[in-house]
């Protein structure tokens, strides 16, 4: 009986879509050791191996762009629509480029979280795709008018042809999909020891006082270090490698370690609002210090959501830059809602993956 594969395609577009499909991936692995596991994205492969410490393949292709970035908050729409409708033109190529790819490589199931065109090319090559996600792309592109409306309309009927939609709290209505099973948090689980963080960072303030930094894989410019000065007594931690050196600033360029690896150590962690890191905080009843992002239509969703699950504070990026940062001095809200929220979303995931897998022999 020759072993399954399965096809992971993932969304270029910053660093939160390569996380969490990874860790789901890396769940199925775990539950189905003989699974081969093909990772398509153009996501560094240090980031990839970070989550997913088994052998993968990796298949460095894109079949969408997201949103064009200069970092983290600022968007080239302009950048974006060129793109998206380059994609669209090429739609007929890239379909058979990966339909091909699907066939010679014996995919058994395709997990997209989030690229429409890989619902269309699944199922040219008679392959089931199911996808994950807390949003569609053609709820990012549609508020943005003009010509982005009707690319938004070609994307949601792109996500009509998936078979299953595994979707994420925190999320839009996604009504394009068909079939929506809602499942719970996903993301990594910290393997960083209280002993090694404490002695090879030199972490010695109080957990309160231990402040984690981490504004996605493309940063924020014009992060205000200045202000740490205030809090000598604080510690901060940062994977930002441009970032001072500041005797209470921790710079971790270690690629083996991610940013909930240090999680269990600190009080609260200060993002921009981005679903992987919002999940791994809640996983791990981190409070949340966020920015607004009202230009992207997924900011308000998430601050909103996590506002209800979290112990909270929320700041428009010019008070992040140009205040003193006071509200570290301040206790976070407490969560909107008593409900407990699902954390459990890898192993829902994986958990189907590998039931499906194994019915389909």
């Amino acid at each position: 009986m020759s072993p399954k594969t399965l096809y992971v395609a993932i969304s270029n577009h910053g660093f939160g879509h390569a996380t969490r499909a990874t860790a789901v991936a890396a769940t199925v692995k775990q539950l189905c050791p003989d699974v081969h596991v093909i990772l398509a994205t153009k996501a560094p492969s240090w980031l990839l191996s970070s989550y997913f410490e088994g052998v993968y393949q990796l298949r460095e292709v894109a079949v969408d762009i997201g949103v064009l970035q200069q970092d983290s908050l600022t968007m080239d729409k302009a950048g974006t629509l060129a793109a998206l409708k380059n994609i669209r033109d090429r739609q007929a190529e890239l379909v058979d480029q990966e339909a091909t790819f699907l066939q010679s490589a014996g995919v058994d199931l395709v997990l997209g979280d989030i690229p429409p065109l890989m619902a269309i090319a699944a199922k040219a090559a008679n392959i089931p795709c199911w996808m994950m996600s807390n949003f569609g792309w053609d709820f990012i592109y549609r508020p943005w008018g003009g010509e982005f409306i009707d690319l938004a309309d070609w994307i949601a009927d792109c996500f009509a042809q998936c078979d299953r939609l595994f979707r994420l709290p925190f999320h839009e209505p996604m009504s394009a999909f068909p079939h929506i099973t809602d499942v719970g948090l996903t993301g990594g689980e910290p393997r960083l020891s209280a002993t090694e963080a404490r002695s090879r960072f030199q972490l010695t303030a109080p957990q309160e006082k231990t402040i984690l930094l981490t504004f996605g894989g493309l940063g924020i410019a014009g992060i205000p270090y200045k202000n740490l000065a205030h809090f000598p007594d604080w510690q901060f931690i940062t994977f930002d490698r441009a970032a001072p050196a500041l005797p209470n600033l921790r710079k971790v360029n270690d690629h083996t370690l991610r940013p909930v690896d240090f999680m269990p150590f600190c009080g609260r962690v200060v993002s921009k609002p981005g679903f992987s890191t919002f999940a791994e905080a809640c996983r791990l009843d981190l409070p949340i210090v966020t920015v607004t992002r009202d230009n992207f239509a997924e900011g308000p969703v998430l601050v909103e959501a996590m506002k209800h699950h979290s112990y909270h504070q929320v700041m428009s990026p010019q008070e992040l830059a140009e205040g003193t940062w006071d509200f570290l001095r301040a206790t976070p809200a407490a969560p909107l809602s008593d409900q407990p929220i699902s954390k459990t979303g890898n192993a829902e995931i994986a958990g189907a993956i590998a039931d499906f897998l194994g019915s389909h022999q």
